[in-house]
């Protein structure tokens, strides 16, 4: 096993050397983002045409956009981030909306890749390497490749389920040790503690969760998890696209048992971790978490056999028909469909599901209401207000499902800012909605 390391080892330079001008190439992002192998790609000077370079989510540096790099590379974004957002909506990459359980049909269908840039961790004995806190399209990107380019980075967690590639896979190995990008949680403010105490008596014992990152889910599994809350939950299970650190209090106080789960009992289901250090060491080694692919994780169909699903997802806004508004502000995109619709769908499909999209009833200060009258021109929808199910803010929780419109604007209405109550009441009426 090691004579078939050592052939494969190179320097970052040398592994990157051979994608052509005008290629196309699929990189791991999120935490596993392989940020040695992407500088030394941003640093080549004689590419004469963009490198395209898909990926779903990038965070910390975009070593694409440094001067000089801009011209010879181009985004192709599955889910748009801090990292690339400025060149998407300057017309230096390019989005591809698309559902998240999607992507990797979408690579496999795609253009063929020239390669596939990705982090993992040392091989094991049997020379298996773990792709450690991000699964996603990897699987999918390693099949359409014709070159596996790995940095093995001593700092990845080996991370359990269908997760792994064997040495042999890799047509180049770059041992490069860097600290995981963290991304640090905020303690959250008073209305997304607001928000969070008006969903947890949403999510019944045993519920099987879908949670995002920010202020609002981790604030729920404060208050899920805390056996002195009157909101505790016993047995809670988790199958969600990502993790991050609000789980952690979770699994350590055992409300996270996953024993209730009706689907892979016992662990924690994940297609990508982010968070800190002390998430990713939770991860290592620990066969409760099982990462997969996200055309498994995120198919509707198998969320849907998960009882008593609770999918919590955010939006940007939602207009008084119940169309939600998640991935863009007016016609500048601002991230992307990710997961939100096949948790709400799988949710909706479940035994006892609960589709919950949560938001703050203002922004800008409170300036801006987030429930509106009508999207803003341009503003994309990702779940359809047939889709849509609980809508939460600060002010209260309403169920749209199965309503009419004067009855869904009636009460979006109620849970709005108290301040922007008769001005949409106002507008819902000029509009002949009530």
């Amino acid at each position: 096993m090691t004579t078939q390391l050592d052939r494969r080892l190179m320097s970052a330079e040398s592994a990157v050397a051979d994608i052509p001008s005008g290629g196309f190439i699929y990189t791991s992002g999120n935490a596993a983002s392989p940020r040695t192998l992407l500088r030394a790609l941003a640093a080549r000077e004689d590419i004469t045409a963009p490198v395209h370079v898909a990926h779903v989510l990038l965070m910390g540096e975009d070593p694409f956009n440094a001067p000089g790099a801009r011209e010879r590379f181009r985004h192709h974004a599955f889910f748009v981030g801090p990292a690339d957002r400025a060149a998407i909506q300057d017309g230096r990459g390019d989005h591809v909306p698309i559902h998240l359980h999607k992507i990797p049909e979408a690579v496999r269908r795609g253009p063929p890749l020239d390669a596939v840039l990705l982090s993992a961790s040392p091989p094991d004995e049997h020379g298996y390497m773990s792709l450690g806190v991000e699964v996603m399209a990897s699987r999918a990107a390693i099949e359409r490749a014709s070159r596996v380019i790995v940095q093995v980075n001593e700092q990845m967690p080996r991370v359990h389920g269908d997760a792994f590639l064997h040495v042999s896979e890799a047509t180049a190995i770059v041992s490069a040790n860097e600290p995981l990008v963290e991304l640090v949680p905020e303690p959250p403010s008073d209305d997304q503690e607001a928000i969070a105490r008006h969903i947890a008596p949403l999510i019944p014992h045993g519920a099987t969760l879908q949670l995002g990152i920010g202020g609002v889910p981790d604030a729920v599994l404060k208050l899920i998890s805390d056996p002195g809350s009157p909101c505790f939950r016993e047995d809670l299970g988790i199958h969600t696209e990502m993790i991050s650190d609000g789980l952690i209090a979770a699994v350590e106080s055992g409300a996270v048992t996953n024993r209730r789960k009706s689907l892979h009992v016992g662990k924690v289901i994940l297609t990508f971790a982010m968070g800190t250090t002390k998430l990713y060491e939770l991860l290592a080694d620990n066969p409760m978490f099982e990462a997969r692919p996200c055309d498994y994780v995120n198919d509707p169909r198998v969320i849907a056999q998960n009882d008593r699903m609770v999918a919590l997802n955010s939006a940007l806004s939602v207009d008084l028909t119940g169309q939600v508004n998640s991935d863009s502000i007016g016609t500048r995109i601002f991230s992307g469909f990710g997961g939100q619709l096949d948790f709400i769908r799988g949710a909706a499909a479940s035994e006892g599901g609960v589709p919950i999209i949560a938001l703050p009833s203002t922004a800008k200060g409170g300036q801006l209401s987030r429930i509106v009258d009508q999207l803003a021109p341009g503003a994309g929808v990702v779940t359809t207000r047939a889709d849509v199910h609980w809508v939460v803010t600060e002010h209260g929780a309403v169920n749209l499902f199965g309503l009419p419109i004067a009855e869904r604007a009636r009460r979006l209405i109620s849970i709005a800012d108290p301040k922007f109550r008769d001005e949409l009441t106002a507008a819902a009426k000029a509009r002949r909605l009530l």
